[in-house]
């Protein structure tokens, strides 16, 4: 007989999307406004305390999302011989999107779970960067290892990385079209889920990495994610004979706009387009559409870019708002709470302008995999214990990076033409300075081991 509180949370509607103005680093009242955002966040709408019934499935550990985060934490479970069950609401992986850049962070936890060199012998590894204004003026370049010693870059195609993970699984551990339609606490401390196809599973441990628009998230009382101020177009160029880069990223810096390109492997190259808009605008799925205005918005740069665009699949053209959520000392939840815990994009989602999401998500995967791999053998410090040691470990990287790449993004957006020329004549040329901006690229952590 369940005991009910209050009404439990159903999670079939997606979130929309935010629509708050861009940001502006110009003044103080970002921060405010920040701080606002997270004091008038929704609280925990589920208290429910239910009984399980008889048909239930039990589970140790159930991770919702079948995404980077996800199947990470899963296989490093699994490396340290811990069964986990991973529910997708899709049919099969979500393979859309094009690529991802992985830094040495990255590739040092892929190391760790045993997949690194599989995915090294796709992918090109890039030597370094160039810059370029946007009538085609190189103004600044760069090597990654001169830079700082022992980096290693790679952009990696999304769908690749997943099916490496996924394919390192037991066969039964991921759950396709298992859709979450409620979550609620047992009298015992449980968490017990309901699929939409009215499947139960309770769970002594639930790792929420659904995502950006994590339905677990909002249930915890996190504030949706926020709109960072600017748009992105991305794909990824097919050249079937071979492509014609150098393995170096290549970016050019206009007003308010900015674009790039890497090259992925001996015949794809991924692009992006980065603007400004006041809101997210429309969501566009036609590819010519995309890919019109994507060739309109860079008209006039350097052909090599456009080129690019033109070799695009139209399975990989895409047009989104960039979005973060700013994890505010005291104000925000914890990243668990009761056995519920949350890691990558779906606890900290952030701006790709220094390429960590993907990182910071591996990252979670294989601190928070130790942790409670360590409890669950020993017993000692509870599991309760073991999760907020993982978000004290976690917060103090994943805030300062959450605002650095925002920051950064604000930074290289600027539309006013003097403060332009100044960037391209002083600061791009003769002040900046990579090392530093790699800093964030060092990640130590104890190997994994039964």
């Amino acid at each position: 007989m369940a005991i009910t509180i209050s009404t439990p949370l159903f999670l079939h509607s997606p979130v929309s999307p935010c629509s708050s103005p861009a940001l502006h680093f110009r003044s103080r009242h970002v921060q405010r406004r920040y701080l606002l955002q997270s004091w008038t966040r929704r609280r925990p709408i589920c208290f429910s305390l239910v009984e399980a019934g008889p048909n239930v499935r039990k589970e140790d550990i159930i991770i919702v999302g079948a995404g980077i985060a996800g199947l990470a934490t899963a296989l490093s479970l699994h490396r340290l011989g811990v069964r986990s069950l991973v529910l997708e609401q899709a049919e099969s992986l979500r393979t859309s999107g094009t690529s991802l850049t992985l830094f040495k962070n990255g590739w040092s936890v892929l190391d760790a779970i045993g997949v690194a060199e599989e995915l090294r012998n796709q992918f090109l590894e890039i030597q370094g960067m160039v810059v370029k204004s946007e009538d085609g003026r190189k103004l600044r370049s760069f090597n990654f290892k001169e830079e700082a010693e022992g980096q290693e870059v790679r952009a990696v195609e999304r769908r690749i990385l997943l099916e490496t993970l996924a394919k390192q699984l037991p066969s039964d551990s991921i759950c396709f079209s298992s859709k979450l339609a409620k979550i609620e606490k047992t009298a015992t401390g449980q968490t017990l889920l309901e699929l939409v196809d009215g499947t139960q599973l309770l769970a002594k441990i639930v790792i929420g990495c659904d995502g950006i628009r994590s339905p677990i998230a909002k249930w915890m009382g996190f504030s949706e994610p926020r709109y960072a101020g600017h748009c992105a177009f991305r794909g990824l160029g097919f050249y079937p004979n071979g492509q014609p880069f150098e393995p170096t990223v290549n970016y050019v810096y206009g007003r308010g706009l900015r674009a790039g390109f890497v090259p992925v492997s001996p015949t794809k190259v991924y692009w992006f387009i980065c603007f400004n808009s006041s809101s997210p605008g429309p969501r566009i799925t036609d590819p010519s559409i995309l890919k019109k205005e994507a060739r309109e918005m860079i008209k006039g740069w350097p052909t090599e870019l456009l080129n690019v665009i033109d070799m695009s699949a139209e399975d990989t053209l895409s047009r989104t708002p960039l979005i973060d959520r700013w994890l505010w000392p005291i104000v925000s939840p914890s990243a668990s709470a009761g056995g519920v815990v949350l890691a990558g994009d779906a606890w900290h989602p952030m701006t790709p302008n220094l390429g960590q999401g993907g990182c910071c998500a591996l990252e979670d995967a294989i601190v928070l995999s130790r942790k409670l791999a360590g409890t669950l053998k020993s017993g000692r410090p509870s599991v309760d214990d073991a999760l907020r040691s993982y978000s004290a470990e976690r917060w103090p990287r994943i805030f300062p990076l959450t605002i650095r790449a925002n920051l950064v993004g604000a930074l290289l957006q600027w539309e006013n033409p003097v403060v332009c020329d100044i960037r391209n004549s002083i600061v791009v040329p003769k002040l900046v300075r990579l090392r530093p901006l790699l800093e964030h690229t060092n990640f130590t952590f104890e190997p994994l081991s039964l």
